[in-house]
């Protein structure tokens, strides 16, 4: 191995561990806790190596975000593989989602709530949050509906999913009817 591939491979691995005690921070403090000065004294690396790796908290929290949606993704695709037939799809890809969105608060806000930096919807968003959305559109397409864009049908199941998701982790839902919730998004959304 050269010195610049051993040199590369250290930077990357810094990489991987600044992302991962961010990630690690966030979820257990919150997203305020994460500086540039906590990450440097838990990493045990200067500031100034962090800045090198990383502008600010703003790309720190897109790094995340983009590691996050590979995540969900994989999830989301997971879960409706293992269901038989496009209804049990779709439902097992709203557990998933909302399963993610709970169970990683802090990477969920740093995907879809907070400024990574990161653009969806355009041409030159990330790869890793057009695989997401596809990973969405690849069992929502099959139910939308004649005369409805498969696209369009998944960014309104998706709005939805997201509503859910944010409104019951800010406990303005009851618990208690989550499940019930997503049934009727599936029964309702969905033509199946």
């Amino acid at each position: 191995m050269s010195v610049q591939e051993r040199k590369e491979r250290e930077r990357a691995e810094r990489e991987r561990l600044i992302v991962a005690t961010a990630r690690e921070l966030a979820e257990q403090q919150g997203w305020d806790a994460v500086t540039t000065r906590r990450l440097a004294e838990r990493i045990e690396y200067s500031q100034p190596v962090l800045y090198s790796h990383f502008r600010g908290k703003r790309e720190i929290i897109g790094a995340v975000a983009l590691e996050g949606a590979t995540e969900m993704a994989a999830a989301v695709r997971a879960a409706a593989s293992a269901a038989d037939g496009p209804r049990e799809r779709v439902a097992a890809l709203a557990r998933a989602y909302l399963d993610f969105a709970e169970s990683h608060p802090a990477v969920y806000d740093a995907m879809f709530l907070l400024d990574g930096g990161l653009v969806f919807a355009k041409e030159d968003t990330p790869e890793p949050l057009k695989d997401a959305f596809a990973a969405l559109l690849e069992s929502l397409g099959e139910v939308a509906g004649d005369g409805v864009h498969p696209g369009v049908f998944t960014e309104v199941f998706w709005a939805a999913l997201h509503g859910l998701a944010t409104l019951a982790r800010a406990g303005r839902l009851p618990p208690e009817y989550a499940e019930w919730r997503t049934e009727l998004l599936v029964d309702r959304l969905a033509v199946i």
